[in-house]
């Protein structure tokens, strides 16, 4: 029996949020992104439920529709530095330096370095899912990988010490 959208949208909707989050380094671009690519889904939800793997679909075009509108927003957008709130909830001090540090280490990496990673280690995919998702071959994610993982080794000499966990 295949679940309805609101079903799914509750199982779920929390995972894909998540997933959104890690490619886009920011909640409010991230939530927008998942209502856009919820609100897709619904016109068409009796096509996407009868998937094999909604999910996995629904988390391709997460990818897609981010890269499309990095690309849309690259020369329109100048990025403004976050409140400075602190950190939400029960973390400490420490995770959210470490989760600061994460998220700038990040965002020096092209957008689809960014999502090979998290496709990578967040999501625990293996070569041929990423490629998958991306619509590239196994190679072209492994080189991806290779160069962000070079970039970030770069990079974090030159950092300052006291912002890394």
């Amino acid at each position: 029996m295949q679940p309805t959208f609101e079903e799914f949208v509750t199982a779920r909707g929390g995972t894909l949020l998540r997933f959104a989050l890690m490619l886009t380094g920011d909640r409010h671009q991230a939530e927008d992104l998942v209502q856009s690519v919820l609100a897709k889904a619904y016109v068409r939800w009796a096509r996407v439920a009868a998937m094999a793997q909604p999910e996995a679909y629904l988390k391709q075009v997460l990818v897609n529709e981010n890269l499309r509108w990095w690309r849309r927003r690259s020369s329109r957008e100048t990025p403004v530095a976050e409140p400075a709130d602190g950190p939400a909830g029960s973390d400490g001090p420490g995770a959210y330096a470490a989760r600061e540090a994460a998220w700038a280490l990040l965002g020096r990496l092209p957008r689809r370095q960014r999502a090979v990673l998290v496709l990578r280690y967040y999501e625990d995919l293996a070569d041929t899912q990423i490629a998958e998702i991306l619509g590239c071959t196994p190679g072209t994610v492994r080189s991806q990988a290779a160069r962000a993982l070079a970039t970030l080794r770069a990079v974090v000499p030159t950092m300052d010490r006291e912002a890394l966990p």
